[in-house]
């Protein structure tokens, strides 16, 4: 019962992004939505743990939105391929987790960029999450 479960949020999710999809002309779903999502997962992972460092409070709110990524990968990923799953979010974790990590310290023009960068792939996850 709990697979179904699964999919039924799953599904749910699914229509819930497709509504804001539909309204938005400028807002097209990505080619691979699966290893799309994985991704947003990984930066959500990334993005999470550095509010733990930062802003704690704004963790929580990651946290939730993390969560309703998770449950549509989970939905979408097909039987055996949950490994590469896992691997795209890990690349895209390890990627944002270092692009933050350049935005706490560094040069300021160098600062500046990164931060600009991490906030544009979290914003385009979240576009759908709207």
């Amino acid at each position: 019962m709990g697979g179904l479960k699964t999919v039924f949020r799953a599904t749910a999710l699914l229509c819930a992004l497709a509504a804001p999809l539909a309204a938005r002309a400028d807002a097209d779903l990505p080619d691979d939505p699966l290893r799309f999502f994985a991704s947003c997962a990984g930066r959500m992972s990334a993005l999470m743990e550095h509010q733990w460092i930062v802003d704690g409070p704004a963790s929580d709110a990651t946290k939730a939105r993390r969560a309703d990524i998770l449950d549509l990968v989970a939905a979408l990923t097909p039987p055996g391929h949950e490994a590469q799953v896992m691997g795209w979010r890990v690349e895209a974790k390890a990627a944002h987790a270092a692009l933050l990590a350049q935005a706490r310290r560094g040069d300021p023009v160098a600062t500046a960029r990164a931060i600009r960068h991490a906030t544009a792939l979290q914003d385009q996850c979240t576009a759908f999450l709207s």
